[in-house]
């Protein structure tokens, strides 16, 4: 099938990209950065092998992350999403990538609502439409949870990330109005060697100041990359699954027993806290919402439909992550 991912370029767009391609699928990308080609279409790389043998097309096409007003031309990137098989939208401002400014948090919020709503419009036009749009979210949905267990049943909190969380998925559910199933991947904290969380986490064990964050107790829901990648690909390709899906795995962790967990694998002491007052003095408000507070969010949907987790556990996790 074709598959058309925003925000392809990004750690997880890019691993699943890889994933599809080795399955092969056609893999379309849409990046801010494309240049050049009719109605704003770029070529991209060549694909290349798949880990199977065989590797689907790759294309990269130039997008504007926001509708069209109308009476505007359609946009060339809309040719892709008509009859492709499945829509990824994984668009949005970094959240952990500066101070929560009001500038930034409006950053956050807009950059994640404009491009669900630009995406949600070109299905609405498809002829024939997608099976399925695939929308990113957060497990931030649920606010600080203290020790209650969260699945997907669970209400929405009030902070932030609460409200934009919300607002990225309402935009996303209504290309269920045109007939589209749509899918809801509410990610914990993404652990990849590639990027993301982990080569910050990991740099102060490596200098031998590791420990947990603040007091420790507060419960970090995470996922190992290969696992968040093969739960999209289980959910575009399960035709019967549709809402919201927990995006972490089956054993979330407290910030203390993932120091213990690090400092064992890395063979480092993991014993010296970072405390609370100087992260909210370095960071402000993120420090609170993103590592100070947390949810015990478990993936209760996704193994009800019988998804697998090859990294149930924290610590055979970061041993492929990081062992040697």
């Amino acid at each position: 099938m074709r598959v058309v991912i925003s925000g392809g370029t990004g750690l997880i767009g890019s691993a699943l990209a890889r994933r599809l391609q080795a399955q092969g699928h056609e893999v379309v990308i849409l990046t801010r950065g494309a240049k050049g080609g009719p109605a704003g279409t770029a070529a991209g790389p060549a694909a290349g092998e798949g880990a199977d043998g065989g590797g689907g097309p790759l294309r990269y096409l130039s997008w504007t992350a926001k509708p069209v007003a109308s009476g505007d031309p359609r946009p060339g990137w809309w040719e892709a999403v008509a009859g492709a098989g499945a829509v990824v939208n994984l668009a949005g401002e970094s959240i952990a990538a500066g101070r929560w400014t009001p500038r930034q948090k409006e950053r956050i919020r807009e950059s994640r609502i404009q491009a669900t709503r630009a995406l949600v419009q070109a299905i609405e036009a498809a002829e024939p439409r997608p099976a399925v749009l695939v929308s990113g979210s957060a497990v931030g949905y649920y606010g600080p949870r203290g020790d209650e267990v969260i699945d997907e049943e669970a209400p929405p909190g009030d902070d932030f990330l609460s409200r934009v969380c919300v607002d990225w998925e309402a935009e996303a559910r209504k290309a269920g109005a045109a007939g589209v199933r749509v899918v809801l991947v509410r990610t914990g904290l993404v652990l990849a060697r590639e990027g993301g969380a982990l080569p910050r986490l990991v740099l102060p064990f490596r200098l031998g100041a590791g420990g947990p964050l603040g007091h420790g107790r507060q419960w970090m829901p995470w996922i190992h990359l290969d696992d968040l990648v093969a739960l999209f690909a289980f959910l575009i390709e399960t035709p019967d699954l549709e809402g919201p899906f927990n995006g972490t795995a089956p054993e979330p962790v407290t910030s203390r027993d993932l120091a213990r967990a690090l400092g064992r694998v890395l063979r480092r002491p993991s014993w010296l806290p970072a405390p609370a007052v100087a992260l909210r003095l370095a960071l402000g408000e993120m420090a609170d919402a993103l590592l100070l507070s947390g949810q015990r969010a478990v993936p209760r949907r996704a193994r009800e439909a019988g998804f697998r987790f090859r990294f149930p556990e924290v610590e055979p996790a970061l041993q492929d992550l990081l062992g040697r």
